[in-house]
């Protein structure tokens, strides 16, 4: 059921046009922006986009000299966050993602006060269906206090399903942002 969704997910995104997709990714910055918890934030675990998810890199410009803002960097296996010191910053990565480049934070130290995680689909609970290699779900089980930060999941619209297939590891979203 998972690789049925992922595939229909993925016909649905290819039908999404550039301007269909910057006119939702505005849409989804500026309710980002209103979002309480966004405005209360000082530090925020965002994610750099791939080309077929929201685009959050004006947000992230807008914001990084005021609040402090992480992104994943994968290495291998695992995730591991790196301050966002702006665009010329980064270099692209791994699945051709651009990362920021410096210092890996310390894990066992790292506080955020609000987690925007992407996905594959969403579902009105909270679940999430990711790319299907765990980064995010091992992510969270390896460093709890973030994992009990309010997690924000950022999609499209048509990424919101009726539901999500679930396994005792997936961890749940607190909230799915509604366009």
């Amino acid at each position: 059921m998972k690789a049925a969704l992922r595939k229909e997910i993925k016909r649905l995104k290819q039908g999404l046009t550039p301007a269909g997709r910057l006119s939702f990714s505005q849409i989804i910055c500026q309710n980002i922006e209103l979002h309480p918890l966004w405005k209360a934030a000082q530090t925020v675990l965002a994610f750099y986009p791939l080309p077929d998810e929201p685009d959050l890199r004006p947000l992230l410009e807008r914001y990084y000299q005021t609040k402090r803002i992480l992104l994943p960097v994968v290495q291998g296996d695992k995730m591991v966050i790196r301050q966002y010191e702006g665009q010329e910053s980064l270099r692209e990565g791994a699945f051709c993602i651009f990362e920021p480049q410096g210092q890996d934070l310390p894990l066992p130290s790292l506080r955020v006060d609000l987690v925007l995680v992407p996905g594959v689909a969403f579902d009105a609970a909270g679940h999430r269906l990711g790319r299907g290699k765990g980064y995010y779900d091992q992510f969270f089980a390896s460093c709890p206090q973030v994992a009990a930060s309010y997690k924000l999941g950022i999609a499209f619209p048509f990424q919101i399903v009726g539901e999500i297939p679930t396994e005792p590891h997936d961890i749940q979203m607190d909230e799915v942002l509604e366009i």
